[in-house]
């Protein structure tokens, strides 16, 4: 465990008791060496104005200098499996046409007609032609232009003139980013060292389960950043105590545009260790309320129905288990794998608003995007599976988006993890109107818990700068 930053002398503190380096030394396979690497930086102790997440001139500038700068995250591969395959991408006042060609490749065009501005195309599909239902201009596939009814009164314009306006796009381990501006750095420079540390992971193996969306009365800032600690299980998701190392997570900055949380499962919470518990009782627990881990277990090998042998430790147990069922049901040689890898939360955050979890788990992925303004947001909680040996790879599902009077538990598709994401949801309305009632404007971070988010912040002021 780090415990001094020798650049400015500052003494970061920690939880008492064991930390995440001490955790993961104790487990029977050591996980790669950038999971165990302590990374954290400390990047000062400011407040953060308030007006940040409410403000519309604040908001005005996110849209005019960072959003069309910045790779992001639009589609999965599985998204649109076949040419012709499309799916709409919408933020900040942007609509993009996601389009597999013939070829293979994936194309990005403004999703606006050239000729009176109607959008092209809602939602997703397969076309041979972008008809606008308005006078009906077409373009085909490719974004060549395809067709001008009455076209004797349009000489003006030229099939070069009328191509659609495309964006720049990207592609990695199964996802795909657009980016509006032609300048700056390529994908795998934006996500370094993101590349590197998902090869073991390999993401592109896998393929989209369970797909929920809902709007939040909240600026997306907030929303994500309930996403970005642990420091909040302990008041907010209690039930998560008995099995989650909430306050033993470690938290790493990484680059520019990447930071991460690991947080420890199979283990008591600090705020619990006044209390002794059996190994047994954390794996009980651990079955009960672990939402990612729960479809990594058949009938037969339940989590809850692991038992502890003499002189194990629950990780230990639960490592074992999830490295038998993990096999039985991917296929694959996971005897190596480590328990972090099988069992943790590696929360890995993408500036400005992409979060895919790492391991070998069922993945989680978040996205969270402005909706359509500075009060409002859409969420969006994917999980993705791999594909297992020798089967093909499925279409992904279509995205459930919940109504404004349904819970995220209202998605049975999410089990567990649809009531842990509604306990977050009782804050981020009520923070948002906080902000704008704060009398003194300041949001107050921890050095170390809380890191990322300044991190978030301090990356969007590079971008507000330029």
């Amino acid at each position: 465990m780090a415990d001094f930053d020798s650049r400015d002398g500052f003494h970061p503190a920690r939880c008492p008791g064991p930390g995440w380096e001490e955790i993961l030394a104790a487990d029977d396979i050591a996980p790669p060496d950038f999971v165990a690497q302590d990374h954290y930086q400390y990047l000062g102790s400011e407040a953060i104005d308030a007006k940040r997440y409410y403000d519309p001139e604040f908001f005005a500038l996110e849209k005019e200098r960072m959003w069309p700068r910045v790779w992001q995250f639009a589609a999965r591969e599985e998204d649109l499996p076949e040419p012709g395959d499309y799916v709409t991408y919408e933020n900040a006042g942007r609509s993009y046409l996601i389009v597999r060609q013939d070829d293979g490749d994936v194309r990005a065009f403004h999703n606006v007609c050239l000729h009176r501005g109607r959008k092209l195309a809602t939602g997703s599909g397969n076309a041979e032609q972008f008809l606008c239902p308005f006078h009906g201009f077409s373009w085909n596939p490719d974004g060549q232009l395809r067709n001008i009814p009455c076209r004797w009164d349009f000489g003006h314009l030229t099939d070069e003139k009328m191509k659609l306006p495309q964006a720049s796009v990207g592609r990695w381990q199964g996802y795909i980013f657009v980016r509006e501006s032609d300048e700056g750095p390529t994908l795998e420079e934006f996500l370094s060292p993101l590349p590197e540390y998902f090869k073991r992971w390999k993401h592109d193996e896998c393929v989209t389960v369970a797909w929920v969306g809902k709007v939040v009365k909240a600026n997306w800032k907030i929303t994500m950043e309930a996403f970005m600690e642990s420091y909040h299980a302990y008041v907010t998701h209690p039930q998560l105590l008995p099995f989650t190392g909430d306050a033993n997570a470690a938290y790493h900055v990484l680059s520019d545009h990447v930071n991460v949380n690991y947080t420890p499962f199979g283990v008591v919470s600090p705020h619990m260790s006044d209390k002794k518990f059996s190994e047994q009782w954390i794996i009980e627990e651990f079955g009960k309320y672990n939402g990612r881990s729960a479809d990594n277990y058949d009938a037969e090998d339940d989590a809850g129905a692991v038992s502890v042998p003499d002189g194990q430790t629950a990780r230990q147990a639960l490592g074992a288990a999830m490295r038998k069922t993990s096999q039985k049901m991917f296929g694959g040689d996971y005897s190596e794998v480590s328990e972090s890898e099988l069992l943790d939360a590696l929360v890995f955050n993408v500036f400005p608003n992409f979060a895919p979890w790492g391991g070998f788990m069922p993945n989680i992925v978040y996205r969270w995007r402005p909706w359509p303004d500075q009060d409002h947001c859409l969420m969006e909680v994917r999980v993705i599976a791999r594909v297992p040996e020798g089967q093909p790879r499925p279409a992904g599902v279509p995205m459930h988006m919940l109504g404004e009077d349904e819970d995220w538990s209202d998605a049975p598709e999410l089990g567990v993890l649809g009531g842990v994401v509604d306990q977050d949801m009782s804050n981020m309305e009520l923070t948002h109107e906080g902000l704008k009632a704060s009398k003194n404007q300041r949001v107050e971070l921890g050095d170390y818990q809380e890191v990322r988010i300044r991190h978030l912040h301090q990356t969007l002021d590079k971008y507000l700068a330029d």
